[in-house]
């Protein structure tokens, strides 16, 4: 993880890779409002494992276009972000993903983003994205559609109950050890920007 921005970022804000995090952004009330409903559950949870397992195709086109843009950089996890908490939530509301499983993940994104609105308001660290992050949200992606497949009694409910429950343990580890990793990271980045400060004030000694 680095903590200072990638050269090769731009300021644009219309490209393709921001079009389709916005897109994906927008499919969220669609999903909650599919999965709320009793008859039509199955429908958004299909919309919401597709909407999650496709998080990694506006980084993809980014890069292999030359897209990736600041704006990118943020609306592309928050529309990650965003999309695991309001299908949680739906889904735990429905009563086919435990709230208490939906809780341990909630708390750690709010305390990733609360940490994250400080840094962006202070405008001086930025942290980069680790691998070990990126492995568990694709872990607890796979976790949540599964595991509510399974309480749902769809087709091949117990197999899928049983992969989702390990993608979850698996996901959730990684997912508080990652959080763990970046608090390091911006504590490690503060310091070096504390002293860049230091270094370049006037002696008026």
């Amino acid at each position: 993880m680095n903590a200072t921005a990638n050269p090769g970022t731009s300021s644009r804000v219309l490209t393709v890779p921001n079009l389709i995090s916005a897109i994906r952004i927008a499919t969220i009330p669609v999903f909650v409002a599919l999965i709320v409903d009793h008859d039509t559950t199955t429908a958004g949870l299909v919309l919401f494992g597709i909407v999650v397992a496709t998080d990694w195709v506006d980084g993809l086109i980014a890069r292999r276009t030359g897209q990736v843009s600041d704006l990118g950089k943020v609306l592309d996890p928050v529309a990650d972000r965003l999309a695991i908490a309001a299908g949680l939530i739906a889904l735990a509301i429905r009563g086919v993903f435990p709230w208490w499983a939906a809780a341990t993940i909630l708390i750690r994104d709010l305390a990733v983003l609360v940490v994250g609105i400080a840094l962006l308001i202070r405008g001086t660290v930025r942290i980069e994205v680790r691998w070990i992050g990126k492995i568990a949200t694709f872990s607890l992606m796979v976790a949540i559609p599964f595991v509510s497949w399974g309480n749902l009694d769809l087709p091949l409910a117990a197999a899928a109950t049983v992969i989702g429950w390990a993608a979850y343990v698996a996901g959730i580890v990684e997912y508080y050890a990652a959080g763990i990793v970046y608090l390091r990271d911006v504590r490690r980045a503060s310091y070096r920007g504390l002293d860049r400060a230091a270094a370049d004030a006037p002696d008026r000694s």
